[in-house]
């Protein structure tokens, strides 16, 4: 099944996401973190922020150009509160307009627009999940899926097959947030191997359980000491990022000789994102992410040549 799995890269490997950089750390454009993403050899990239790798036809030529297809893209909501949630999701309709932009260059290669919690203050001071009190209550739950689903049924209208990804510090963190997840809406997962396991979870036991609602993969390794040590010295959202606990394939808690195989029997087909999300300091040498992504790619290729 493995010429049924298509390989992409993302943004947030290279420091564009919400965290950015230290001061002074450096981060590409989107022509240049475009070209990195085919150079490392990668299928595919995610969206990054919104016109990050333009709109329309510059999208279009751009992802042409570099022979690479959407795979998907981070879409997070406050799904837990009506009034929040209803205010920020006016941005929706811009968001599914540039899915379907990207999804023209690879017909047969959809992405997936990756949903998820927004977190909150809390949750992001209280990296893991397993403090009390930091989950939602049985009417906070039927709330979030309801508006989770409704943006659901927004994309599939448009023809776009959403997923959701369970993420340190949100919601959705925990093996058991997870299963209040899937139990109470019908949307595909996205399985993050890191994610999971600094949230307390097992990536082949993930798989076993969660497998037919499995839609994506975010392949990612993650170190659980660095995690808990920063649990200890109560660090938050952006120490788990910049405390390094995502780490380089095969450093880490993920067991990919274990994972990889069970993935590709299991008939999976789609894409499987790599990520190592990276903060740029100002010392870094301005290729230290291209660097990084392109070894990441070599160590799958074993299993996803």
């Amino acid at each position: 099944m493995a010429s049924e799995v298509w390989v992409a890269d993302a943004p947030v490997n290279y420091g564009v996401f919400e965290l950015g950089g230290e001061k002074g750390g450096r981060t590409p454009d989107g022509e240049q973190c475009a070209a990195w993403v085919a150079e490392a050899g990668y299928d595919g990239i995610d969206l990054g922020p919104s016109g990050f790798l333009g709109r329309g036809a510059e999208l279009q030529e751009r992802l042409r150009r570099h022979g690479i297809g959407l795979a998907g893209g981070w879409v997070d909501y406050p799904f837990e509160d009506d009034d929040a949630f209803r205010a920020a999701s006016a941005t929706l309709d811009d968001i599914i307009a540039n899915f379907l932009e990207a999804a023209e260059v690879m017909p047969d290669r959809p992405p997936r627009p990756t949903l998820a919690s927004a977190g909150s203050p809390l949750r992001q001071a209280h990296p893991g999940g397993q403090a009390p009190g930091l989950g939602l209550t049985d009417a906070q739950w039927d709330v979030f899926a309801a508006n989770l689903q409704r943006v659901v049924e927004r994309f599939r209208a448009a023809g776009l097959e959403p997923t959701f990804h369970h993420h340190v510090c949100t919601y959705v963190e925990t093996p058991e947030e997870v299963e209040q997840l899937l139990a109470r809406t019908d949307v595909g997962l996205c399985l993050d191997t890191g994610h999971l396991i600094l949230g307390g979870g097992d990536p082949l036991t993930a798989l076993e359980a969660w497998g037919d609602r499995i839609n994506h993969v975010h392949l990612k390794d993650a170190d659980k000491a660095e995690l808990d040590a920063i649990v200890q010295g109560q660090g938050d959202m952006r120490a788990v990022w910049a405390g390094k606990a995502f780490v380089p394939m095969g450093t880490g808690d993920f067991d990919a000789e274990a994972f990889m195989p069970a993935l590709l029997a299991s008939g999976y087909r789609g894409w499987a994102v790599v990520e190592q999300d990276y903060i740029p300091a100002p010392d870094d040498p301005a290729d230290t992410a291209f660097r990084a992504q392109r070894a990441n790619r070599e160590a799958l290729r074993r299993w996803l040549p």
